[in-house]
């Protein structure tokens, strides 16, 4: 099931989200016994997980932006975590950055603050934050479009930057 849902959206996290999602729908399932096809059920329940990721505007994590180079493509993330050791301007960079980004996350109300924090920094999906906190998937969904919306906005001069 994985595999079907990988082959058609674009990063692992989002096929291992929406396969959570289909299995948390066939735990919920009351007459799983009356399904005379359970196989199609659950890739007709895959299928329709997808189409709604892909109708809803997705929430963009830091590491989808990026710059060109003279070698070509470089991640933020890979900016952020390099050396910095020689190279005054790079720190600089940096130490504005993590600054401007942690007074950012402090003006997010605290549920917003901490979906962001478990799904980007501690690599926590967001079905697992949707059981940790006792809330819909949806929820936890919105509180990290709202939190992704404030720090894109707050941090666009830095990006622009870059």
């Amino acid at each position: 099931m994985l595999r079907f849902i990988n082959g058609k959206v674009k990063k692992i996290e989002d096929a291992e989200d929406i396969l959570q999602e289909v299995w948390y729908q066939t735990s919920r399932l009351s007459n799983i016994d009356q399904l005379e096809n359970m196989s199609g059920w659950l890739y007709a329940v895959a299928k329709n997980k997808i189409t709604d990721l892909y109708r809803k505007k997705k929430p963009e994590s830091l590491e989808d932006h990026t710059y060109e180079d003279d070698e070509g493509k470089i991640q933020i993330k890979e900016i952020l975590l390099a050396d910095d050791t020689n190279d005054a301007e790079l720190k600089m960079f940096k130490d504005l950055f993590w600054d401007q980004l942690m007074k950012a996350l402090d003006e997010l109300p605290e549920k917003q603050r901490n979906t962001f924090l478990w799904h980007e920094i501690e690599d926590m999906t967001l079905q697992e934050i949707a059981d940790q906190e006792g809330e819909s998937i949806k929820t936890i969904i919105s509180r990290k479009g709202y939190a992704v919306k404030h720090l894109r906005e707050r941090l666009r001069v830095l990006y622009n930057e870059i």
